[in-house]
């Protein structure tokens, strides 16, 4: 790409992009629930939560969030990132469910009952399935098949704790770092609320018929009955899955965990915790918070146009932007707040452009709150122009770019 990055402000889109904006507020406003009343007033939700946020996974949008950047131990949750990587390799065909890796002694003596941490009680030297593997892994949160993954997959802990971090940075989530494969406390193994949380969201959309297993109630291996540790799955609001993790009272207790109801899910990560009764009650407020206070919306259909991306090099200046899918947005119970929007790309863009390449993002903000970062992408295709118009689109830049160096830095 050319060029510094440009930004459409909603004062500066297209008309489509405005009359569409207008039909948004305009819906917005003429319903039932958007008159500001007594809820405007409303304390702002607190939690005992010193790490938090939650977020609506099919939008994006982070409805509450309480220092979610800062780093915090994830104990048990890291095994989400084991998982990934797990199901990543079978989704791609490197591993079979029906595969087997052995129960080396390291895993034994780790990360077994010896070691009275959670664990599946697989036997030394035995062979496990990895089907079986997984669910010690997730369901009971066996610090024993964590061990024996990682070491199946990478040959040892390290090289896949290595792996977990590289993987953490190819899904844009560069705050995961990590040292082990099942939680062990370590000054480099490090996460933020915000990033599991976006970990999760990816791990439910990418592997939907592996995540079944985080929902799963109970797990028997060695003829021993261990229910699921995660405490949201008996509660009545759509809980499905995902994790809990604390190694002591000085790093906390925390979740990560995930709820559908009514077709829409949200994505809870909670840190920091004082126990295990704390977390679960603290979970289940914010989670039943978020699904009373807000609700989804239809915006744009899937195909609309929304404005235009500055073309370089092309038949024509510019390529218009539609929307890759269905938009939807949250809005807020009970109060009415400034919509605004804007399209950011990265430009000019380069011809020639495919039909159906994502080129852009658009982003509409409720207040201050990223409310949607949804893609836009290409409405058409356009190839690559003649040399005139490629010379023009040259001198063109050439002269925007003296102009930004020499003049607006002044």
């Amino acid at each position: 790409m050319r060029g510094a990055p440009e930004s459409g402000e909603l004062e500066a889109l297209s008309g489509l992009f405005v009359r569409s904006l207008l039909r948004l507020i305009l819906l917005i406003a003429l319903a039932p629930f958007a008159v500001c009343g007594p809820a405007c007033a409303q304390t702002p939700f607190q939690t005992s939560a010193p790490y938090a946020l939650l977020m609506d996974a099919d939008t994006g949008s982070v409805l509450f969030e309480k220092s979610s950047d800062t780093p915090v131990t994830p104990a048990s949750t890291a095994k989400i990132m084991t998982a990934e990587l797990i199901f990543r390799e079978l989704k791609e065909g490197r591993l079979k469910l029906d595969d087997e890796f052995t129960v080396s002694e390291n895993a034994w003596r780790t990360g077994g009952a010896m070691a009275r941490g959670s664990s599946m009680f697989a036997a030394l030297n035995s062979r496990v399935r990895i089907e079986d593997l997984l669910r010690g892994l997730v369901i009971v949160s066996g610090n024993d098949a964590a061990i024996i993954l990682a070491e199946g997959v990478a040959g040892s802990e390290q090289a896949f704790a290595d792996r977990m971090t590289k993987r953490a940075a190819e899904l844009g989530l560069p705050h995961l770092t990590f040292r082990n494969a099942w939680g062990k406390d370590d000054p480099g193994q490090k996460v933020t609320a915000r990033e599991m949380a976006l970990l999760a969201s990816h791990v439910i959309k990418t592997y939907p018929e592996y995540y079944r297993y985080f929902g799963e109630r109970e797990f028997v291996w060695s003829k021993i009955k261990q229910q699921n540790r995660n405490p949201l799955l008996g509660m009545d609001f759509g809980a499905d899955g995902l994790k809990t993790g604390n190694i002591d009272e000085a790093s906390g207790y925390g979740l990560v965990g995930s709820a559908l109801q009514n077709g829409q899910r949200l994505i809870l990560a909670v840190y920091g915790l004082r126990n295990a009764k704390d977390r679960s009650e603290e979970a289940r407020k914010i989670m039943q918070w978020g699904f009373r206070s807000f609700e989804s919306r239809a915006v744009l259909a899937a195909g609309e146009a929304v404005g235009s991306a500055r073309l370089y090099g092309g038949e024509q200046m510019n390529v218009s932007l539609v929307t890759a899918g269905p938009l939807r947005i949250l809005t807020p119970r009970g109060a009415s707040e400034r919509l605004t929007a804007k399209i950011v790309y990265q430009g000019p863009v380069m011809a020639p452009v495919k039909d159906g390449t994502e080129l852009a993002r658009l982003k509409i903000y409720r207040g201050a709150a990223l409310a949607l970062d949804a893609p836009l992408v290409a409405g058409e295709s356009i190839s690559l122009g003649p040399l005139h118009r490629r010379a023009f689109d040259a001198s063109l830049e050439l002269g925007q770019s003296l102009f930004r160096k020499y003049v607006l830095k002044q």
